[in-house]
């Protein structure tokens, strides 16, 4: 009876610890400063030259960083005349009004698209795709020189190389004392893997941490753009299209509370018509939210 009585004990102990771990993702709550934006301009911020130009348009990801009251944005530029994708640099005081560093790309020659950038003990690393949608990466001292280090190794859950193939959209955020990656595979899922030392990493499931639909919204592709910790949590936007050709993107957010398992707001898109490929900076009480999918938007939380 005793053994009975202990057994009993222990499974309503692991029953309610297992809700209690569950719980947190099942109450997130989706803050009002992270879902609903406002346009601070009604026009665009920043766009390719329009002219002759290595840069006569922008596509995809950019990314901004703020430091020391000035804004650094990294950005794809090409021209249609030419299949090639190269790195531009601009800088701004406002965030609003900016200034390309150079009338040349700052990494000619080499391929660099859909970047994710991010500093770490006085380093800035770059993660990128590259030609054939291959995610690559790159460091900096200086936010301007940059010094290509290789294609990402990505491995199974078993430690086997990944299916042959595109893996872009790489998106890091250092947490737990690993580096988690997030990338997609033709953006038909949203996978991750993480790793010590950035030369390999390893998926922490084979399978996708989130995935397409079921809602019509996301029912055709997905991809990572950001993921940011606020509020005890992980809130991750991603851009998604609902049509098979991909002629729309739209903007979205899910919440996670250890980067594996993901709700999506149930209220997405946040932003639509082309206004993707976003991401956010800490300002004063709320956000400031920049969509970058050929020309660069600015919004505010509307708090």
């Amino acid at each position: 009876m005793n053994q009975i009585r202990l057994l009993f004990v222990l499974f309503i102990t692991v029953s309610l610890f297992s809700c209690h771990r569950g719980r947190p993702l099942e109450s997130a709550k989706f803050p009002q400063e992270l879902v609903h934006f406002k346009a601070i301009r009604e026009t665009p911020i920043f766009t390719g030259t329009g002219q002759d130009t290595w840069d006569k348009q922008i596509r995809e990801r950019g990314f901004i960083l703020e430091e020391a009251g000035k804004y650094h944005l990294w950005y794809t530029g090409y021209s249609p005349a030419s299949p090639l994708k190269f790195l531009g640099y601009a800088t701004s005081r406002d965030g609003l009004a900016w200034q390309r560093y150079s009338s040349e790309s700052i990494h000619p020659g080499k391929w660099v698209e859909d970047m994710c950038v991010l500093k770490w003990q006085g380093t800035y690393y770059m993660f990128a795709e590259g030609e054939g949608d291959i995610a690559h990466w790159l460091i900096s001292k200086d936010r301007v020189h940059w010094e290509e280090q290789g294609n990402l190794d990505i491995r199974m859950h078993d430690g086997s190389p990944i299916k042959l193939g595109p893996y872009g959209t790489p998106t890091v955020i250092r947490a737990k004392g690993l580096w988690h990656l997030f990338y997609e595979r033709d953006d038909r899922g949203i996978w991750l893997a993480t790793s010590t030392d950035l030369k390999s990493w390893t998926n922490v499931q084979d399978e996708p941490v989130i995935a397409m639909g079921p809602a019509a919204y996301d029912a055709h592709a997905v991809a990572m753009n950001q993921v940011i910790r606020y509020k005890g949590m992980y809130y991750g936007f991603y851009h998604a299209s609902a049509y098979a050709d991909w002629h729309e993107w739209s903007t979205n957010v899910a919440v996670s509370a250890d980067l594996i398992h993901w709700k999506k707001y149930d209220q997405n898109p946040i932003l639509g018509l082309n206004q993707s490929s976003g991401i956010v900076l800490k300002k004063g009480r709320g956000f400031r939210f920049y969509t970058m999918h050929r020309k660069v938007m600015v919004y505010e939380s509307a708090h």
